[in-house]
């Protein structure tokens, strides 16, 4: 009888988890869905305008100079970017409200002048700021608040890319690699469900490509897609270590963060008339677009590297996963006929294998091949994950994120990425 009882009451327990996350995470899966849509049709229309308006890039110096300005006048809240809030989730660190706007507004200028950005630093920044101050509005704990800052952070990246497991997964499992915040499934996978949902109903198209041709599951293919990974992986590397050298050098020889976004500006206004093209301004989803239809440039994954270290390294706004993106699906387009895989399946490849190795996420880089390429060849898409995550050691782009567990031994190391 005392067995029944407790189990009973621990039933209950549970249940008044279960609506308490469940009606939280769907307020943040709301809002942060309808500010993503938001966010969304804002980038769009700063890309079409400069696509229209060639001329615009000349403002990106000046642009750079009002970024700087806007974070400049609220230095007084401490550093505001994408490690605060991973270190929110790991930590009792505070989460501004003046996140949003400031995020919001410097993305659309960076993509509007034609800095070379993504837009997920601007998802992660935004729903972690929504996830928490609708957290603290429910007066929750501090454990709870690690918590909605996760759901926050799932509910816009998924609302901005249609990607509502990679999402769910991606917010769990970066803060902490080796780790899986189980404790925040219910609420990142709810408010990521509402956020895609969300974006739906506002029409928004999520980032798919389901005509990527497999071939026959084979150990040659197998053995050619792990030795793309391997390549992949050498280039995640080369990526984080480029932006965060570039980051150094542009802080050591430009103290003044006006100098440094300027001088950022006009760097990358030159080299855009320097290559005669606009493919690395902005997020590059056409090109994206080319190569997974098997057409990419053999340089295109370098200059993708230098044009987005500058611009984040200047003090522009927006992220490094689409960036990630081109680089990988530009890459494996490039090297993967060279091995004999097809340039549109190893385009895919490269896709999902660099994501993985910038972010050390290799659940949620499978979420995102079954979610943008679709079930045929998971199997590939998995081996591509997993190798790229061994290989790719201990880089990866967020400065706060840790390596909980070491990827080569059953031992905990408990480290920051280098």
């Amino acid at each position: 009888m005392k067995f029944f009882k407790e189990n009973i009451k621990s039933s209950f327990d549970f249940i008044k988890v279960f609506i308490k996350w469940f009606v939280i995470a769907s307020l943040v899966g709301l809002v942060g869905g309808v500010v993503g849509c938001i966010f969304h049709e804002s980038i769009d229309i700063a890309t079409h305008l400069r696509e229209e308006k060639s001329w615009i890039i000349f403002l990106l110096p000046i642009g750079g100079l009002v970024i700087a300005a806007i974070y400049s006048f609220f230095r007084s809240k401490g550093r505001i970017d994408t490690n605060r809030v991973l270190e929110a989730v790991r930590e009792n660190e505070k989460v501004p409200f003046v996140m949003i706007p400031l995020i919001f507004v410097s993305t659309v200028i960076t993509h509007l002048l034609g800095g070379s950005a993504g837009r997920e630093g601007a998802a992660l920044q935004l729903g972690g700021s929504i996830g928490y101050n609708i957290g603290k509005t429910f007066k929750l704990n501090k454990k709870d608040l690690h918590i909605i800052v996760m759901s926050g952070m799932s509910a816009v990246f998924s609302a901005l890319f249609g990607t509502p497991l990679t999402a769910a997964f991606f917010a769990m499992e970066v803060v902490c690699v080796g780790m899986l915040h189980y404790a925040a499934i219910v609420p990142t996978v709810i408010s990521a469900i509402v956020g895609y949902k969300i974006s739906l109903m506002y029409g928004l198209s999520p980032v798919r490509f389901l005509n990527i041709e497999v071939l026959d599951i084979s150990f040659g293919m197998f053995v050619k897609v792990a030795a793309l990974s391997v390549l992949c992986a050498l280039v995640s590397i080369l990526f984080c270590y480029t932006i965060k050298k570039c980051e150094d050098y542009f802080e050591k020889w430009f103290k003044n963060i006006y100098v440094r976004a300027f001088v950022g500006g006009v760097i990358i206004v030159i080299l855009t008339l320097l290559v005669r093209t606009y493919d690395y301004n902005g997020a590059g989803m056409d090109v994206i677009k080319n190569a997974m239809a098997g057409n990419a440039k053999y340089e295109a994954f370098l200059l993708k590297i230098i044009f987005t270290a500058i611009t984040i390294s200047a003090g522009f706004k927006g992220g490094e996963i689409v960036p990630t993106f081109f680089i990988g699906s530009t890459f494996g387009c490039i090297l993967g006929p060279v091995l004999g895989l097809d340039a549109g399946f190893s385009s895919a490849i490269g896709f999902v294998a660099l994501f993985c190795g910038v972010v050390n996420c290799p659940v949620a880089s499978v979420m995102l091949a079954l979610e943008v390429f679709g079930a045929n060849g998971i199997l590939f898409f998995a081996l591509a994950s997993g190798v790229s995550f061994m290989m790719s050691g201990y880089s990866g782009l967020y400065k706060s994120q840790k390596i909980f567990y070491s990827k080569i031994d059953d031992d905990v190391i408990d480290i920051y990425t280098k």
